[in-house]
Order: C-alpha cells, then sequence, then structure tokens
C-alpha cells in the first residue's frame, strides 16, 4: 500500500500528535507545581517555596500575553499564559494562607502601605492581586501606545521571555542563601527540567519569535543548576537564615 493509501491513517494520527503537543504545551507548564502545592497544603509550611517565582512568572506572562497583540505567536503559547498567570495566583493564595496563619502578633502588611521592606511579603492575598492588577493597567497602558512600534513589541517580547527564563533564580538564590533545598520539591524542579527541555524544542520546530528560543536555553541551564545544588546539599545540614530569631524576617526569599 503506498502513501497516499495511507493518509486516512497519517493525517488524523498528524492532527493528534499536533493537539497533544499543544495540550502539553497549554498545561505542561502547570504541573511541576503541583507536588509543591500539595506539600504546602500536607505540611502547613511554605518556606521552602520562594513566592518570588510566583512573581516573575506573573510577569513573564502577563507581558507575553501583551506581546501577543504586537505579534501573533503560536495560540497555545497564548493560552499557556493565561493558565500560567491564574496557576500562580493559586499558589500565591495558599502561601499567604498558610504563612498568615503560621505568624504571630506581626503587623498585618498591604499592598497600600507601598513599603518598598515589605514588598511580595504581604498579610493578604488581596493585595497580591491588587499589584497583579496594578501592574497588568500600567503595561497595558503602555503597550497600548507603542504597539505601532516594531521596536517596542520585538523589546516587550525580549523582556517577557528573559524574565521567564530568570525563573528558577529566586529559588536558586534561596537555595544557595539557606544552604539547603529543604522544603522545596525535587519533583517540581525536575519537571521544571524536562517542561522546559520540551518547551524549546517546541520553539525550534516551530520557528517561534528567537527570542523564545534563546531564553528557553538559559531556563533549561538555571534548572540544571537547582537540580546540582539539591545533589551539593544532600549531605549537609540546613544553614540557619540570617535574623532566624525573628520570625517576620526568617521567610524565605
Amino acid at each position: 500500500m503506498d502513501a497516499q493509501g495511507l493518509d486516512w491513517l497519517l493525517v488524523p494520527l498528524q492532527q493528534l500528535v499536533s493537539w497533544g503537543a499543544a495540550g502539553a504545551m497549554v498545561f505542561g507548564g502547570v504541573v511541576p507545581y503541583i507536588p509543591q502545592y500539595r506539600d504546602i497544603r500536607r505540611t502547613q509550611n511554605a518556606d521552602g517555596f520562594s513566592t518570588y517565582v510566583c512573581l516573575v512568572l506573573l510577569v513573564a506572562n502577563i507581558l507575553r500575553i501583551l506581546f501577543w497583540f504586537g505579534r501573533h505567536f503560536e495560540s497555545p503559547l497564548l493560552w499557556q499564559s493565561v493558565v500560567m498567570v491564574l496557576t500562580m495566583l493559586l499558589m500565591l493564595k495558599l502561601c499567604t494562607e498558610v504563612r498568615v496563619a503560621n505568624e504571630l502578633n506581626v503587623r498585618r502588611r498591604c499592598f497600600a502601605d507601598f513599603d518598598p521592606h515589605h514588598f511580595w511579603h504581604w498579610s493578604g492575598f488581596g493585595d497580591y492581586v491588587q499589584c497583579v492588577l496594578a501592574f497588568t493597567g500600567v503595561a497595558g497602558y503602555v503597550t497600548y501606545l507603542s504597539i505601532d512600534s516594531a521596536l517596542f513589541v520585538e523589546t516587550l517580547g525580549f523582556l517577557a521571555v528573559f524574565t521567564e527564563a530568570l525563573l528558577g533564580v529566586p529559588q536558586l538564590y534561596r537555595n544557595y542563601r539557606h544552604r539547603s533545598t529543604e522544603g522545596m520539591s525535587i519533583k517540581m524542579v525536575l519537571m521544571w527540567t524536562s517542561g522546559d527541555a520540551f518547551k524549546t524544542a517546541y520553539f525550534l520546530l516551530n520557528r517561534a519569535p528567537p527570542q523564545f528560543s534563546v531564553c528557553g536555553l538559559l531556563q533549561v541551564l538555571v534548572d540544571l543548576a537547582i537540580l546540582l545544588q539539591a545533589c551539593a546539599y544532600a549531605q549537609r545540614p540546613p544553614k540557619p537564615a540570617p535574623h532566624a530569631a525573628h520570625p517576620a524576617s526568617a521567610k524565605a526569599l
């Protein structure tokens, strides 16, 4: 049987593979956070997870959504950003509730205080939502005014993927600061690594804007560095965080 006679099988199979790859791209990014989310709920301790990871991903994906208005890229990448924003808000909600429940006699901190010393360490989930909405509003307005500038659009795209490439840096720094990966889900990092490798290959094969591919490779390197930390610190006792005697300031970055 020649190749034309197999078209009835090959064409649907190719479509199925394409849909599967698109689905993996949209939802695959959130899978690494499932074990971390479950660990935090089970232990009622969020110290091992850096909420700055949420900040990095929120900024990166909001910028990527805005970039889409200036340069339409693959739809799965757009939907991935929407799903990731919702996922990071859920992670922040859980981390905030757990942290506040464990803090005693600590002054309430809110976004409206505009205190840089307590940025991203507020006492209520609503404060994080306010910050995200404020950033989205300002960035959206600037994008609306500059959408006709090719230089601005390309810069916006670079900032989006470069910010996402720095996703693991807060966790990398937190691990280095504490000389420990205790409380960090190794499953999460392994899924980061495999997901970022898949994502980078997807960028290359689908000829996504070059910013995506370059920063995807950088992201994989950061993931590997965190895995090396997990191996290096496995046999060491955790180093006490600076000012550990003060519960309000002993949080992971």
